[in-house]
């Protein structure tokens, strides 16, 4: 019982980072109004999936291997960029096509962007590994640390999930449908710019 304050402080923490709009804000949206509610579902799946890897890696030390060999990490942020311009690009190229009927893109699709987007900035490594170091206490036991994963992936997939809904509701898409072409620039434009940001950082 006696770690259960540090795990409230974790996810308090982690709740108001999450909500913050990013990328993975950018992709949900974008799945849930252009293609559909289970599209955006399925984004969020995927970044899920992504935030458990980096919790969990960051709990085995990752942040330190990626400290250790630059080369590594600098390989992951190019890679990240690459991503996220390809992203942005697509979207670009997408703003004049008329709205994909429900179902129309596989589920795998949807799940992979949201889990190559989470994973496309390396930082999250870092982030994670000065976050557990400052709110957790000296060699937690095991199933704190397991605790601390599910507990920020579920507030990772509550938040994401939430967006999805509301942004899959008939008046968001009606208003998305009316401005598609400028929404979908503006999409790629925000790809785009978070692209080249992580390249330059």
């Amino acid at each position: 019982m006696r770690y259960l304050p540090n795990l409230g402080v974790l996810a308090a923490v982690w709740a108001a980072v999450v909500i913050s709009p990013g990328p993975d804000f950018v992709a949900t949206i974008h799945a849930a109004t252009s293609r559909s509610r289970h599209a955006g579902l399925a984004v969020v799946a995927g970044i899920a999936i992504g935030t458990a890897i980096w919790a969990t890696g960051a709990l085995a030390g990752l942040a330190l291997l990626l400290a250790r060999a630059s080369w590594l990490l600098d390989v992951v942020r190019v890679g990240g960029a690459v991503l996220l311009c390809w992203l942005g690009l697509r979207a670009i190229r997408h703003a004049g096509k008329p709205v994909a009927p429900d179902g129309a893109a596989a589920p795998s699709r949807p799940l992979r962007t949201g889990l190559l987007t989470d994973l496309a900035n390396p930082k999250a490594a870092l982030f994670w590994s000065s976050l557990f170091a400052a709110l957790q206490p000296a060699h937690p036991p095991a199933w704190v640390q397991v605790a601390s994963v599910v507990v920020v992936v579920a507030i990772a997939a509550a938040w994401y999930g939430l967006v999805a809904v509301a942004f899959s509701l008939a008046p968001v898409a009606r208003v998305y449908r009316r401005g598609k072409r400028w929404l979908d620039y503006l999409t790629g434009g925000v790809f785009l710019a978070l692209a080249s940001r992580l390249a330059t950082d």
